[in-house]
C-alpha cells in the first residue's frame, strides 16, 4: 500500500457516517448486507447510503455483488487489514520502543 491509498482509505473512513455504514458491513460478516438493508440499519436516506458505498468501495474496503434485484456488500477485510499494517508499520517505523508491539500485533494477523 502506497502513501496515496493510505490517504484515500482514510479518507473514505474519516466520516461519520461513512465509518458508521463500514462497521455495519463488517459487523455482518462474510454474508455482507444488501444496499437496502444498510441504510434502514445505519438510520439513512437511500441516497446517501448509496454515496457512502459508492466512496467505501473506491477505496477497496468494500466488495459488491448482484444478487437477483439487491447489491450485496461485503467487508474487504483483505484490504482493511492491509492499510492497518501500512499504519503500524509506517507510523512506528523508527521507534524501537514500539517493535515489541508492532511485531505482535503484525505476527497475529
Amino acid at each position: 500500500m502506497t502513501n496515496d491509498d493510505a490517504v484515500v482509505n482514510l479518507f473514505a473512513l474519516a466520516h461519520p457516517g461513512r465509518l458508521n455504514v463500514f462497521r455495519t458491513i463488517a459487523a455482518a460478516g462474510v454474508d455482507g448486507l444488501a444496499a437496502g438493508r444498510i441504510a434502514r440499519s445505519v438510520g439513512i436516506p437511500a441516497n446517501t447510503a448509496s454515496t457512502h458505498l459508492s466512496i467505501l468501495a473506491g477505496a477497496g474496503l468494500l466488495t459488491a455483488y448482484r444478487d437477483g434485484r439487491s447489491i450485496i456488500y461485503r467487508a474487504n477485510f483483505d484490504h482493511y487489514a492491509d492499510l492497518m499494517r501500512f499504519l503500524l508499520v509506517d507510523c512506528t517505523e523508527g521507534h524501537p520502543e514500539t517493535a515489541g508491539l508492532r511485531d505482535a500485533l503484525l505476527a497475529s494477523a
